[in-house]
């Protein structure tokens, strides 16, 4: 029976010239029949039915969801995705580095919260979420993050409680075309170009990059987290054991390299050596070993490299006269991406391509110009059945010198 007084959607059509104040919904308008029971947590509900057999339907159907513990408060699926978000990443932020967190905030400030950060979690659909990410989010990179991210953060709404009951970003695809590159994009540059760049950078850069970095091909968060009790003068190698890396315009120190790869020890060269020894005498670093802490006590006074002004390095104050010295030298090229971002080149993270082929040149064995890298093994086999070999820092020092000490040997039956 639809009343004047009553504030739902179907009375307030029946009646819409009434006008009685504040309207409130009445039970009593809805149906003759409330079904009566009690949620997983003990909590009383009901819900009105205009016929005792839809109720008695409804009560069968949610004692045996309870009972086999697939009950769901359709309540909790209505929480705005701005709100879930805080409950998730509360957690999340907890269990990745501090560039990867830095990601995915990114990602979701940037393309997920603008869009579907008022949504609630029930209204999110599979077809809609599919045409936003084929439509307004470019590039294959983008698309990719944002669906992990997107699949994460529903699939704890699956988890916590059954909040929704699928997860409807499960089967997104990826609908970019992939980046690509030409072999020539990825080639490191010359020796020939190598020596212009050099000649062109300042002349305390050079210690640092083509002395040290051009070296040991360390990756540039290893070598400007490298303090000075990580120098082990006897054997002549830098261990590497924390790296700094940008967090939100700040510099933090982080107890651990890249991967668990990058725990390693770096032969240095006489080359090398010398650029340690050169800020060594400038900086007179603190051989003391402070503990890391909230990480933004970066302890300069420990570091090895530094800038010229002796603040910590970070890559943009080594790309900048990176890259000053490529337009110099007359070798930089600026390359366009399919996505239409821009990418130059030579980019100051080839210097690890120049060691890897370097070693590879000189006949180094995988495993170990990998573990000189801090690179991932390539397979589970070469991982589980493949160690660095005895004598292989000796072996590395002298590939990167050109004192390889391999010799051809001539085969027998040629022979």
């Amino acid at each position: 029976m639809r009343s004047k007084t009553c504030g739902c959607t179907e009375c307030i059509e029946a009646y819409p010239e009434a006008d009685h104040g504040e309207r409130k919904r009445r039970r009593d308008c809805v149906g003759s029949w409330q079904a009566r029971y009690r949620d997983p947590t003990g909590k009383q509900k009901a819900k009105n039915f205009p016929k005792k057999a839809d109720a008695d339907a409804f009560l069968d159907k949610v004692r045996t969801d309870v009972r086999e513990r697939r009950y769901r408060d359709p309540a909790r699926g209505k929480i705005r995705l701005n709100t879930w978000w805080n409950t998730f990443w509360e957690v999340e932020a907890k269990k990745g580095r501090i560039t990867t967190n830095n990601r995915k905030l990114g990602i979701w400030r940037k393309y997920i919260q603008p869009k579907w950060g008022g949504y609630r979690l029930i209204d999110v659909e599979y077809m809609e979420l599919q045409r936003w990410l084929s439509s307004e989010v470019p590039g294959f990179d983008s698309q990719k993050k944002a669906k992990e991210l997107l699949i994460a953060l529903l699939e704890e709404a699956v988890r916590d409680g059954e909040r929704i009951s699928v997860n409807p970003a499960a089967k997104l695809q990826v609908t970019a075309t992939r980046n690509k590159r030409h072999p020539e994009e990825l080639k490191p540059p010359t020796t020939a170009q190598y020596d212009l760049i050099h000649a062109a950078l300042p002349a305390y850069y050079q210690a640092i990059l083509r002395d040290f970095a051009h070296e040991t091909g360390m990756r540039p968060g290893e070598y400007a987290g490298l303090r000075d009790y990580c120098i082990d003068d006897e054997e002549r190698v830098a261990h590497i054991k924390e790296i700094l890396v940008p967090d939100g315009g700040r510099l933090v120190r982080q107890p651990a390299p890249k991967t668990d790869a990058g725990f390693r020890s770096v032969p240095l060269t006489d080359r090398a050596w010398g650029a340690v020894q050169v800020m060594r005498a400038k900086w007179k670093p603190a051989r003391t070993r402070s503990a890391i802490g909230d990480g933004y006590d970066l302890r300069v006074e420990e570091l090895l490299l530094r800038g010229p002004r002796g603040a910590a390095l970070n890559i943009n104050n080594l790309r900048r006269p990176w890259r000053q010295a490529c337009d110099q030298a007359g070798v930089s090229r600026k390359v366009v991406r399919p996505d239409g971002k821009t990418d130059w080149w030579p980019d100051i993270y080839h210097y690890r391509d120049r060691v890897t082929s370097k070693l590879h040149q000189a006949g180094v064995p995988e495993a170990d110009a990998q573990a000189m890298l801090g690179h991932d093994r390539a397979g589970k086999v070469t991982w589980v059945y493949t160690h660095e070999s005895e004598g292989a820092r000796e072996v590395v020092r002298a590939a990167l010198t050109g004192r390889s000490g391999l010799r051809v040997v001539p085969d027998q039956e040629s022979a």
